[in-house]
C-alpha cells in the first residue's frame, strides 16, 4: 500500500490541482472502515475540525466520514488551522488522512463546498474556484428538501472580538490552547479506565457565566443578520458550540466543531435536521459489541461447564 503523498501545508494556498488529485488518488495511513451499513443523509455541515493543533480529533472525525454518506457536504470553516500552524508546524498522518477522504468524498459524486473561516482565511482569496473537485465560496444559500432556504457561513463575520480586536483574538487563541492541551490529559486519564470522551473545555463554557452570555448574544444576533438577508434559517460554526433553536422565528444552527463536541449538522431526506454527537454514537457503539461479545461467550462457558 502506498503511503499518503503529503501536501505541502505550509504553503496550501499554491497548491495546485494536479496535487490535490494525486493526493486523492494515493491510500491513507488508517484504511477506510470497510462497512455496508452508512448511513445516507441529503446534506451534512462540519466545521471547526483545526487540523495542525494537537485539539483536532481526526481520529474520531475519521470514523464518522467512514460511517456517513451525503449527496452534498458542507465543510463551514476552520478546517485547517492557519494561525497555529504559522507559530508551529504539527501535522499527524490522520490529519493527512481527514483530508483525503474529503477529496474522495468529492471525486466519488459528492457534492462538497468549502466556506473557508477565520483560521483558514488564506483560502478565501480562491472564492469561486473549484480545487480537487471542492467548491470554495464565501457563503452559500442552501435549499432543505422541504423548501427552506438556509444561509450558510462560518459566522466570524459576527464576532466583534475577530472583526476589531484581532490581537486579542489571537491571546484567546493561546489560552484555548491551553486548555484543549488540559484536555487531552482529562481524557488520556478517562481512557485508562475505559470511559469515553468528554470534553472539559465544553463543561467550562455551559458553567461560566460570560460564555453563555456570549454565545447567547451571538446566536441572536446571527439570527437577525439572517432573518434581515430573507432566508429561513441560519447554519454557521465558530463558536465551537452545537446548537439547534428558533430566534424569533429564524431556525438558528451551529454545527459545533471536531475540537471539543465533536458534532455534526444533517439533514435527512425529508428535510428534517438532526444534531450528530459522534462520541455518544461511538460510545453507544462500543457498549452494544460489548453486549454482543458477553452474548457470544455465554453459551461457550455454559459448554464448558457442561463438559465439567
Amino acid at each position: 500500500m502506498n503511503a499518503v503523498t503529503k501536501i505541502d501545508l505550509t504553503g496550501l494556498a499554491g497548491a495546485t490541482i494536479a496535487e490535490f488529485s494525486d493526493f486523492a488518488n494515493s491510500q491513507p495511513a488508517i484504511p477506510e472502515h470497510a462497512t455496508t451499513e452508512r448511513r445516507r443523509y441529503r446534506t451534512i455541515w462540519i466545521s471547526d475540525i483545526h487540523l495542525g493543533t494537537r485539539g483536532c480529533n481526526a481520529e474520531m472525525l475519521i470514523d464518522f466520514l467512514d460511517h456517513v454518506d451525503s449527496e452534498r457536504m458542507y465543510l463551514v470553516g476552520d478546517i485547517i488551522d492557519g494561525w497555529r500552524l504559522k507559530k508551529k508546524f504539527y501535522w499527524p498522518a490522520a490529519h493527512n488522512d481527514v483530508v483525503w477522504r474529503l477529496l474522495k468524498r468529492a471525486k466519488r459524486g459528492t457534492e462538497v463546498i468549502y466556506i473557508p473561516g477565520n483560521h483558514d482565511e488564506v483560502m478565501r482569496q480562491f472564492t469561486g474556484l473549484d480545487f480537487g473537485g471542492i467548491a470554495i465560496r464565501r457563503k452559500a444559500i442552501h435549499e432543505t428538501a422541504d423548501g427552506r432556504r438556509l444561509l450558510v457561513l462560518h459566522g466570524d463575520e459576527f464576532d466583534a472580538i475577530t472583526l476589531a480586536h484581532r490581537w486579542l483574538a489571537h491571546v484567546g487563541d493561546v489560552a484555548y490552547e491551553f486548555m484543549m492541551g488540559l484536555n487531552r490529559w482529562v481524557n488520556a486519564y478517562r481512557r485508562t479506565f475505559n470511559l469515553p470522551y468528554w470534553s472539559l473545555s465544553k463543561h467550562a463554557k455551559a458553567k461560566v457565566k460570560n460564555a453563555v452570555q456570549f454565545i447567547s448574544n451571538y446566536e441572536e444576533i446571527v439570527a437577525q443578520a439572517a432573518g434581515s438577508r430573507g432566508v429561513d434559517g441560519v447554519v454557521c460554526g465558530h463558536i465551537h458550540t452545537a446548537e439547534f433553536r428558533d430566534i424569533g422565528g429564524i431556525a438558528y444552527y451551529n454545527d459545533g466543531d471536531w475540537v471539543e463536541g465533536c458534532t455534526a449538522l444533517v439533514e435527512h431526506f425529508d428535510g428534517r435536521m438532526e444534531l450528530l454527537h459522534w462520541a455518544d454514537e461511538i460510545a453507544a457503539r462500543s457498549g452494544a459489541d460489548e453486549i454482543a461479545a458477553r452474548e457470544v461467550s455465554r453459551p461457550m462457558a455454559e459448554i464448558e461447564m457442561l463438559a465439567a
